[in-house]
């Protein structure tokens, strides 16, 4: 890997050029952004280090020259004169991160190894690819990527938004895995847990706090001493609870279920939600105190249906994988096509899925448009084999309830209809298929299908209870 540092002081040239050289990369020193548009033309640099403040044109200048030529060189930007202003307008110009100096020689070296690593994840080709690993070379995930680069050697608070199965559990994992936190990745999903023991789970008991606690235990939240609690799904934590876990952010002390004793939190949150929490605050169903202190720096990552172009990586990589030591499969012309033409509502974890199973089902060397299972219907899972499946030749899943609903009502408007109450008939018998069907997609998780359906939990009991006659 080839490094260039742009610096008007030979010192700081001399320093980064033994530095990043015990580390094995090869590097070039220019004293001015002129000479340093010449060594690039004759030697493209995988990273370039430079000073804001330079004889002739100076470093923002230069930033958005090299950009205009070559916008896949990460460009890290280095001043003694650090201002807010300097440093908003280096981002905005594309800079990779932004250093004050004087300028730690071993930050200078990690943040290089992140540009390199978020660089070499946009610009590979596909390959075999670990689980954490985040592809994608539209303008959304570049983004992504770079707003990852910024905070995850921060130990800010990050909220990661987005709809389910963008892959919010892959970000977390790499600020993680960027950051200088040498403790665990702790996730604590809040939907998985039940209502009655989420407290204890994220704080922790001491014994005899309750009815079966016969020894204390660390909750999980200390369990991440020094690493890294992803709360997936933030938005489903009880008002009660919120309050607990702001005052924990706030003065960096959990106290445990049944304990007078603070211990001291070392964890840094990372939280994710597909709700809209500012709705929420507006609705009174998660504090605005809470949600300001989350927001600190935001992360939100785009539908699947929004970065199309991401697709073919996607899908080639998660085929590699599947079929890792076996036989070798592509994906035929059209079957790419058919991928690309998908609304993805299920968003990366959907298009995952198909290819797993377009991998099983395919027993060739290309897998076909008929090798790919049905796409799901917006907030409808994939209608199974024996149930109302069986949806008209040509009809989608939307179009075949349409065609329900109208003859139904059709035949309803055709009876006698004493009393009207027409609208509420229709959702009785609409709800009595939906609800238990979610509930049941959601293992009996209440909380879990009450979000699915964008209702409250206890809306939803009381209707459960009213469809099963209790």
């Amino acid at each position: 890997m080839h490094i260039l540092v742009v610096d008007d002081e030979p010192a700081i040239g001399w320093t980064f050029r033994e530095g990043f050289q015990d580390e094995g990369y090869s590097v070039d020193t220019a004293g001015s952004a002129e000479q340093a548009l010449q060594l690039k033309a004759s030697r493209r640099p995988d990273v370039i280090l430079m000073d804001v403040r330079l004889p002739g044109m100076n470093g923002l200048d230069a930033l958005a020259t090299l950009k205009q030529s070559d916008a896949d060189i990460p460009v890290i930007m280095m001043t003694a004169f650090g201002s807010l202003s300097t440093a908003v307008e280096a981002i905005d110009r594309g800079a990779f991160d932004y250093l004050t100096k004087p300028v730690d020689l071993d930050r200078a070296i990690a943040t290089v190894k992140q540009a390199l690593a978020v660089s070499n994840a946009s610009a590979s080709k596909p390959v075999p690819v670990s689980s954490e690993l985040i592809i994608g070379r539209s303008a959304g995930m570049q983004e992504v990527f770079r707003r990852i680069a910024l905070v995850a050697e921060l130990d800010l608070p990050v909220l990661i938004t987005g709809e389910s199965g963008t892959g919010k559990d892959l970000v977390a994992r790499a600020i993680h895995r960027h950051s200088r936190r040498k403790g665990a990745f702790v996730p604590i999903c809040i939907p998985a847990l039940s209502e009655s023991v989420v407290e204890s789970e994220l704080f922790g008991h001491v014994r005899g706090a309750f009815t079966g606690a016969n020894e204390g235990r660390p909750g999980l939240l200390e369990v991440a001493e020094n690493g890294t609690a992803f709360v997936d799904e933030i938005g489903d934590v009880s008002l009660n609870l919120q309050a607990k876990l702001l005052r924990t952010l706030e003065t960096r002390e959990i106290l445990p279920v049944g304990s007078r004793e603070f211990r001291q939190a070392t964890f840094r949150l990372v939280a994710a939600t597909n709700r809209p929490l500012e709705s929420m605050v507006q609705q009174e169903t998660f504090r605005g105190d809470l949600f300001y202190r989350l927001n600190v720096f935001r992360i939100e990552l785009p539908p699947l249906r929004e970065r199309v172009e991401d697709i073919p990586e996607l899908a080639a990589a998660f085929l590699s994988n599947v079929t890792s030591g076996r036989r070798q499969l592509v994906f035929a012309d059209a079957a790419l096509d058919e991928l690309m033409s998908r609304p993805w509502y299920g968003n990366v974890r959907e298009l995952r899925n198909a290819v797993e199973s377009a991998s099983v089902v395919c027993r060739g060397e290309a897998v076909l448009p008929e090798h790919l299972p049905r796409p799901m219907a917006r907030g409808l899972e994939t209608p199974s084999a024996g149930g109302v499946a069986e949806f008209a030749e040509g009809k989608s899943p939307d179009e075949f309830l349409k065609g329900a609903v109208e003859a139904w009502a059709k035949e309803q408007l055709g009876q006698s209809s004493e009393g009207g109450g027409l609208y509420q008939r229709f959702l009785e018998a609409a709800e009595s298929t939906l609800l238990p069907l979610v509930l049941a997609a959601a293992e009996g998780n209440r909380v879990a299908a009450a979000r699915l359906l964008g209702m409250h939990r206890e809306t939803l009991r009381e209707k459960l209870r009213r469809i099963s006659g209790e």
